[in-house]
């Protein structure tokens, strides 16, 4: 559901999508050396499967990382629709890479999703925002296919309370553990927002699918 609040950050989110449309048509070209290159973090991080669809990989996995590897494990070439994500909790940091609407975060741990990078194939690109308290919406961040966008803040023990996705094409849904609620009702739609504002309450983990 767009708001008022976010009416602006999704037109600044088309704008920037559309930009990306050329980008993205040939941002996987060239995989074959990317992919030799992060050959050994994949071989490392495997990546472990659930029946539905779900993959976690290990910390060190970045999402562009895991992205080729679950690209490879379906055999798909650049034409499926993949999301991977990754957390960066407080205390301890980036954690492991989750994909296809795997939970990423400290659920159950009362800590703080302070920063959140996402990658996407076949979506037309991801564009992101991070609501951080004392500073309200950070700014949209896009990137195309096969590129990450990283959005929050490092280093700055500063929490992140809601997350704002929007894709090129396609339909998205994501869902975020926040404090005092656990997990909150599934969002679908094209952008989708998870977290609360003006409450001040730690996101604590995010689940994304496309």
């Amino acid at each position: 559901m767009i708001t008022t609040e976010n009416r602006g950050t999704v037109r600044r989110g088309v704008r920037a999508l559309l930009a990306l449309g050329a980008v993205g048509a040939f941002a996987l070209a060239g995989m074959g050396t990317a992919q030799a290159q992060d050959a050994g973090a994949q071989g490392r991080a495997g990546g472990t499967q659930t029946a539905s669809g779900e993959t976690r990989y290990a910390v060190g996995v970045t999402p562009v990382q895991a992205l080729r590897a679950e690209l490879s494990r379906r055999d798909a070439g650049v034409t499926a629709r993949v999301v991977c994500y990754r957390t960066h909790v407080a205390d301890l940091g980036w954690l492991g890479t989750a994909c296809n609407g795997a939970p990423a975060g400290s659920a159950g741990y009362h800590k703080s999703v302070e920063a959140v990078e996402i990658a996407t194939s076949d979506t037309g690109g991801v564009c992101a925002d991070a609501h951080l308290a004392d500073v309200g919406w950070q700014g949209t961040r896009c990137a195309g296919n096969g590129a990450s966008v990283t959005v929050g803040t490092t280093g700055q023990s500063r929490r992140m309370e809601a997350l704002w996705l929007q894709v090129g094409t396609g339909p998205l849904a994501a869902q975020g553990h926040v404090q005092d609620l656990g997990w909150t009702a599934t969002q679908y739609g094209n952008p989708v927002m998870v977290g609360t504002t003006g409450q001040h309450r730690r996101l604590e983990a995010i689940s994304v699918w496309v």
